[in-house]
């Protein structure tokens, strides 16, 4: 099963935007779904604190700012892990 990683903060719309669309999606496709709270995370922080929120599947970097449906159902089915 594939993994999905978004990392985001509170307070950032486009995060909660992208954190919508992958909850809804994961009703209808099968994936793992995990948040990463940058403030939580001083190495995530530091790391993605100017391209939040940003989505990796399968460890590897796919989405930055916002997420594309078709992209991210194509990235699923291409990088499953």
């Amino acid at each position: 099963m594939n993994d999905v990683v978004v990392y985001s903060k509170p307070g950032c719309c486009l995060c909660d935007e992208v954190k919508e669309n992958l909850k809804r999606l994961k009703a209808s496709y099968a994936f793992n779904l995990r948040e990463v709270d940058i403030l939580e995370d001083p190495e995530a922080h530091e790391r993605f604190k100017e391209e939040i929120p940003v989505v990796f599947i399968n460890g590897k970097k796919a989405f930055k700012y916002r997420l594309d449906e078709k992209q991210f159902l194509k990235k699923l089915e291409s990088d499953r892990g």
